[in-house]
């Protein structure tokens, strides 16, 4: 399963949509749940962002973010 994070760099200011960042993260949950809390652990964990949200990428919206340039997995 393919989670896109959106998160701030910063917890020192309030959220901004300008200055909102996506990194993508491949999570190997049984199910979607499980997925959110381990990609927000795994974030936690690894940096001092401030997630956003959380989304499960469908089928059709992982084919849409492949064909960007944003488009790269996150390892830990």
């Amino acid at each position: 399963m393919i989670y896109k994070v959106f998160y701030q760099e910063t917890t020192d200011r309030s959220p901004r949509r300008e200055t909102t960042q996506a990194l993508y993260l491949s999570i190997d949950a049984k199910d979607e749940l499980e997925g959110h809390i381990k990609a927000r652990k795994l974030v936690e964990a690894n940096t001092d962002y401030n997630i956003e949200f959380i989304e499960l990428l469908s089928d059709k919206h992982l084919e849409y973010e492949q064909e960007t340039d944003a488009f790269e997995l996150t390892e830990f």
